[in-house]
């Protein structure tokens, strides 16, 4: 009978039990895929996609698409059908496509997680099945959510369907819905087994939804690539007259950036104080929640952009030229700057309609101290974790009072910035 050896600190009766630490490496791996039509019946992409591994056929496939993507799409549901009837022995569709509501109905109520949660079990999906979710950001939240948490994660293929989607929230790793007044209280980081691209699913959005994904796009040049906010400002009136070639070449730069970000920035699941790529988003999760989601959250980004631009200018940190650049470029793509919300119950922090409040659930959500990021210049950003309240109330005045002229903004006389 082998007897465990102990060191010479421990006896075999109340010993005193030294820690055991471990370190465990896990790799994911998926891709983004760019495609048109990628459920026509000629297009490969969907199909390889489901049987790349190909240890067990057929896979089972539950299917969400946003009721709004229904409507503008009314083939879609028979066209997957279809698709996936091609392909029986490797594809089983385990009931038609689900058509659930989108926006931030999905991630508010309870219900769209509620559903996909009642037929995955009805229908017996594993962890080796898939859910593909079709639709706009808040719809992949919603859905990712609950097949992250089902049996502790079932692989999610995502077909964003909006700019927004597409561009930033549909490629990263986290899901999540909303609870107790607050964005993403309710959430899981998990990387999707898959991402598909389909550009054609842009060309049915109306000009709300096209125009508000460009807002991630701004951000994520201002933060990580000058030349790509040079482009964007470049082909300013090709965006807003919905050139197509144009736009793509915007998303898979944007994919690109985030997946970089996400691969390299040594905290993919934020496990610290800082969420760089949520530049301008304290802000922006709280006007969507004081504005009861009457702003979206691509033009709330807009706003909390303008707002981060302008209290950097005022702190010294970013140059009255690059301050309105920013400014203009999102004035151009057809944002507004500036919304009531923003400007009400600033003397009052502890009132929960104050703006500031976003502040403090800001740092909440990431635990830690608070960290904000801020411009240096374009396509440098820098962290603080100190948020001078008054000048951020006079960067929410400065933003009230511009003086619009087509195609450029002309700003009031600049306020003297910190030093």
């Amino acid at each position: 009978m082998a007897l465990l050896e102990f060191g010479p600190t421990e006896s075999y009766l109340g010993s005193e039990l030294r820690p055991i630490r471990q370190t465990v490496q896990v790799t994911f791996e998926y891709g983004v895929h760019f495609t048109r039509g990628v459920f026509a019946a000629g297009n490969p992409l969907f199909y390889d996609v489901v049987t790349g591994d190909a240890p067990r056929a057929p896979k089972k496939l539950l299917v969400a698409v946003e009721s709004g993507v229904a409507d503008a799409n009314p083939e879609l549901s028979a066209t997957i059908d279809a698709y996936c009837h091609r392909y029986p022995g490797s594809i089983d569709l385990v009931c038609p496509p689900l058509v659930v509501d989108g926006g931030e109905a999905a991630k508010n109520a309870g219900d769209v997680v509620a559903e996909i949660h009642r037929h995955i079990n009805e229908h017996r999906l594993d962890r080796q099945a898939f859910v593909v979710a079709i639709g706009g950001g808040a719809l992949l939240d919603a859905v990712g959510y609950a097949a992250a948490t089902a049996h502790r994660g079932i692989r999610l293929i995502r077909v964003p369907t909006t700019v927004l989607a597409q561009a930033d929230s549909g490629v990263g790793v986290k899901n999540g819905v909303n609870a107790f007044g607050k964005k993403n209280f309710l959430g899981t980081f998990a990387p999707p087994y898959a991402v598909l691209i389909d550009f054609d699913f842009l060309d049915t959005l109306p000009d709300r939804e096209w125009r508000g994904g460009l807002s991630e796009a701004v951000k994520v040049a201002l933060l990580k690539d000058a030349a790509f906010f040079d482009y964007i400002e470049e082909h300013a009136a090709d965006l807003v007259a919905r050139d197509t070639r144009v736009m793509e070449r915007v998303v898979h730069r944007c994919a690109e950036l985030h997946l970089q970000h996400i691969a390299t920035s040594g905290d993919p699941f934020e496990l610290g104080s800082s969420r760089p790529l949520d530049f301008g988003h304290w802000a922006a999760h709280k006007l969507e929640q004081l504005s009861d989601y009457r702003i979206r959250h691509g033009e709330a980004v807009a706003i909390g952009l303008a707002l981060d631009s302008t209290y950097s200018w005022l702190s010294g940190l970013l140059s009255h030229a690059d301050w309105r650049r920013v400014l203009s470029l999102l004035n151009r793509l057809g944002f507004d700057l500036y919304a009531p919300e923003l400007g009400q119950h600033l003397g009052d922090r502890s009132d929960p309609r104050s703006p500031l409040i976003g502040l403090d659930e800001f740092r909440e959500h990431l635990g830690g101290e608070l960290t904000v990021m801020l411009l240096e210049g374009i396509g440098r950003g820098t962290e603080v974790h100190e948020i001078d309240e008054a000048r951020m109330i006079a960067s929410i005045a400065r933003l009230q009072h511009p003086i619009a002229t087509p195609w450029r903004v002309e700003w009031l006389r600049p306020l003297e910035p910190a030093r």
